[in-house]
């Protein structure tokens, strides 16, 4: 397997999960700088399938779907629920999303954690 990279669209096994965390087999993009960490962990945020509701919310970043970021329909990623998540939990890459769709993607984080 390919190492992930920062602005990769992956299938990610979420799945032993608790409470109301992200569960199953699931698309998410990597945030994590390549050149951070020592542990073989990335940061994601999970993508889901976007619905009209969630343009009320900061803390989504719409992204449509095209052929280099790998997604099938009008998808969201939902940056309340970012997490660290183990290299071995990584199935396959679908593609990468654009450096603006990350920027985007990490203000939303940054609105989350009350970052100025």
């Amino acid at each position: 397997m390919t190492k992930p990279v920062r602005g990769e669209v992956w299938r990610i096994r979420f799945d032993p999960a608790q409470g109301d965390e992200i569960k199953k087999i699931r698309t998410a993009v990597v945030m994590s700088e390549d050149a951070v960490g020592r542990l073989r962990l990335k940061i994601v945020v999970p993508i889901t399938e976007w619905k009209s509701r969630y343009a009320n919310y900061p803390w989504f970043v719409r992204l449509a779907p095209t052929a280099a970021n790998g997604l099938t329909k009008e998808s969201g990623a939902d940056a309340f629920q970012v997490k660290s998540v183990s290299e071995t939990r990584f199935l396959d890459r679908l593609g990468a999303l654009t450096s603006s769709e990350l920027v985007e993607i990490a203000n939303a984080i940054a609105i989350c954690v009350g970052a100025p």
